[in-house]
């Protein structure tokens, strides 16, 4: 096992055993969990997530999955104005963006975003370039090698967890070596992407073996599909099984956690630590 690094966002710093709550803030018109509800409501979004304990705020302006074709200019119409105006009403806060592509990163950079989320494993290349040129994070992400918003068929790995150890640390070291700070880099499985349920959570169950590798493990299964089939429910009725999730993971040591409801994720993480220091 690697000693776990410190890691660096913006101007917030955590130590290994902290938790950071990363609050999901859509643009997006067609997300699968809550739409786009307008610049103003969206910025207010960003203001109650602050309230209610998140550490950084992600915003998105493409949904993941299949949907209309949005343009690099229609992304960047959606997230950058947003995001320098988080970073004014809000000085402290981390700004994250969901994006995989290097012209977008760039634009958001500059408005003042702190970590690119690139949930797409390194579609675009060029955005770790962007990272290491203004200073921001970067998530090195595992999505199976598909082009980004589309959906796996039947995907197989002979060992699942195996392939995202070596692809997301393969990834995360050729970030450092295009200039982004090793400590400003963290490492996704990506549930969902790339994955079949039984692949998702297999990569849960299994979990502590990528913590193992010393980079911050971020986790993004906030009322995902994987959820949802495992305990047939819907989308709005996966608030208590992605608790579950959360736990779970912050017991094998996960670090940035990305959820729909910050209040929720941040009760069940503080007794996941209080948990940890009585253990």
């Amino acid at each position: 096992m690697v000693e776990p690094r410190t890691l660096k966002l913006g101007t917030r710093q955590w130590s290994h055993g902290e938790f950071a709550i990363m609050a999901v803030i859509n643009r997006t018109p067609d997300s699968f969990f809550e739409r786009d509800p307008g610049f103003g409501a969206a910025l207010d979004a960003v203001s109650r997530a602050v309230t209610d304990g998140a550490d950084i705020v992600d915003i998105g302006g493409v949904k993941a999955g299949p949907g209309d074709e949005v343009t690099p200019a229609q992304e960047i119409d959606r997230v950058a104005g947003l995001v320098a105006a988080v970073r004014g009403r809000h000085p402290d806060v981390v700004i994250s963006v969901d994006t995989w592509r290097a012209e977008v990163g760039e634009v958001v950079a500059q408005a003042g975003a702190d970590l690119l989320n690139d949930a797409w494993g390194g579609a675009d290349p060029a955005l770790a370039d962007v990272a290491a040129r203004y200073g921001t994070g970067l998530v090195c992400a595992h999505a199976g090698g598909l082009p980004p918003r589309t959906r796996p068929h039947r995907p197989s790995y002979p060992d699942a967890m195996a392939e995202v150890i070596e692809y997301t640390t393969h990834e995360a070291e050729r970030a450092v070596v295009s200039g982004v700070s090793p400590a400003s880099v963290l490492v996704d499985p990506a549930h969902d992407f790339g994955k079949n349920t039984w692949q998702s959570l297999e990569v849960t169950r299994r979990l502590g073996e990528l913590t193992a590798t010393g980079w911050p493990v971020l986790v993004a299964v906030s009322h995902k599909d994987f959820i949802g089939e495992s305990l047939g429910l819907p989308v709005d009725q996966r608030g208590e099984g992605t608790l579950a999730v959360l736990a779970i993971c912050a017991w094998l040591g996960a670090r940035v956690f990305r959820v729909h409801d910050v209040k929720a994720a941040r009760a069940a993480l503080t007794a996941v630590a209080e948990l940890r220091q009585v253990s």
